[in-house]
Parts: C-alpha cells; sequence; structure tokens
C-alpha cells in the first residue's frame, strides 16, 4: 500500500460522503449495524468510521443507549461524519489510529470496521489491537471488499484508466480497496492476531448512482487515487474522469445505473 492511499483529505471527504456512501456503503452499513445489533453491546468502538455512514446506522439500529465510540485515522473525515451528526449524546468522535488504540484494555464489548482493514499496514498488529480493548466474550465484526473484478463499477473505472494512462496507471482501486480479499489470508491474520472463533461470508449487493458521471467522480475525484491521477499532469484529472464517465456509459447506459459490489463479512470473538 502506497502512504498517499490513506490520504482522505481537500474535498475527498465531501465527494466520498455525497456520491460513494450511498453508491456502495450503506447497504453494508445496515447489514454491519444488526450483526452488532445482535450482539446486545453497551460500549461500541467503531475503527475506521469514515464519514459516519456506520456510524448513523448503529445510533438507528442500537438506539441511544448504548454507547458509541466512532474514531478514524483522518481528522477531516471525522469532522464531515460529526457535522452529519451533532451533538449526540450517544456517540463520541476521537481521531485515532486502529493500530495504536488509545483506550484501555477490555473496554468495549464490540469492536466494528466497515472497509477499514485492507488500508490498515500491520493487520495483524490492527486486529491485535481490537482484541486488546475486546471484554470476555466480545465481537470483532468488520467487512472488506471482495475482488475487483466482482464489483463492477470500479473494475470499469480501473480498466479506463489503465488505458488512459498505459505507462503509469493508477491502481489504487485494484491495491487497496480491493486488495485484502483472501478468506484465508484473513483468518490467518486473524488467528495469529489472537481470535479463534473466525466466520467469513460472502454478500454481493447493487450498487445504483445517477448516472456514469456520478460514479467517475466519486471514484476519480472522492478516493485518494485522485493523487495518482494529478500526479500526470494539470488536466490530468478531468481527463480521467472523462475517460470513466464514457467507458461506464458504454458498458450500464448513460442515464440511472446500477452494478453489482460484493464484499466478505468478518466476524470473530477472542
Amino acid at each position: 500500500m502506497a502512504a498517499s492511499d490513506k490520504e482522505f483529505v481537500g474535498s475527498i471527504p465531501e465527494l466520498y460522503d455525497r456520491l460513494l456512501v450511498p453508491m456502495i456503503f450503506e447497504p453494508y452499513a445496515r447489514d454491519l449495524a444488526q450483526r452488532v445489533r445482535a450482539c446486545r453491546p453497551r460500549d461500541l468502538l467503531e475503527t475506521a468510521a469514515g464519514t459516519g455512514a456506520v456510524t448513523r446506522a448503529l445510533s438507528s439500529a442500537l438506539g441511544r443507549d448504548v454507547r458509541i465510540m466512532a474514531t478514524d485515522l483522518n481528522e477531516p473525515m471525522i469532522a464531515r461524519a460529526k457535522s452529519n451528526m451533532p451533538d449526540r449524546p450517544d456517540i463520541t468522535w476521537q481521531q485515532a489510529d486502529a493500530l495504536a488504540l488509545p483506550f484501555e484494555d477490555a473496554s468495549f464489548d464490540v469492536v466494528a470496521c466497515q472497509f477499514g482493514a485492507m488500508f490498515f499496514p500491520d493487520r495483524v498488529k490492527g486486529y491485535a489491537e481490537a482484541r486488546r480493548v475486546l471484554r470476555g466474550g466480545g465481537h470483532f465484526l468488520f467487512n472488506v471488499w471482495d475482488r475487483i473484478e466482482d464489483n463492477e463499477f470500479a473494475d470499469v473505472v480501473i480498466h479506463a484508466l489503465q488505458t488512459l494512462f498505459p505507462d503509469n496507471p493508477p491502481q489504487f482501486l485494484a491495491r487497496t480497496p480491493h486488495g485484502y480479499h483472501d478468506a484465508a489470508r484473513i483468518r490467518a491474520d486473524l488467528a495469529a492476531a489472537g481470535f479463534k472463533d473466525i466466520a467469513i461470508e460472502t454478500i454481493a449487493h447493487r450498487s445504483p448512482a445517477a448516472s456514469p458521471q456520478d460514479v467517475a467522480i466519486a471514484y476519480c475525484q472522492g478516493t485518494p487515487m485522485r493523487g495518482e491521477i494529478e500526479s500526470h499532469g494539470a488536466a490530468a484529472l478531468e481527463a480521467a474522469t472523462k475517460s470513466a464517465a464514457e467507458a461506464l456509459a458504454r458498458r450500464f447506459g448513460t442515464g440511472a445505473i446500477d452494478g453489482k459490489i460484493q464484499a466478505l463479512v468478518i466476524s470473530a470473538a477472542g
């Protein structure tokens, strides 16, 4: 993973929240929230909370008697999330690194993480931190994207950019969001961190978008791939967005579109 893969800065949080959250994150947020609810937590830690898609789903599913500590490595993402859910006494927002959590041992009943583990530079360490802060009998629930080939919008975008920039194509989507999908590897990493009861389920949804242009903007301008694109020159971002939109229109049509998305949902207990 490149260092820039974790840089959610500038206009990225706003575009990510406005376009990508309803497009690909909300159905998995609802799914994760219901799985957390079944665990009946009193104290919940969310890592890699992003702009709060899961936090909102959790608060709705759990009610305000459950205390939610929502954290993310990137302060701009937390700021965006807080602006969407101001003055909620059940939610505390805090900038925190999932690999070095600033919480005491055995502080939470559940640790939840939506599409964040792919970004951990040391996943075993991140999982060990989740296990450390869990109480006895607690659960770690998270999800990761499946292969890019099973996520149609992302796959079309990455192929369009490979054609546009053949000598040095942006690889963020394949490298990081869709780069950690091997179930055997995930099990091994969790086991190395001390987890024993591990379940992995593959879940597919449909990803709706108002237009191919919205999808192109979301991926090219609303993710850290933007930095890779902009490294090709001043006109590269506009050219990349245009190329991706045209490729999406050829595949899915020019009006409202939808494509397959697929992820792995994982639960583990110590």
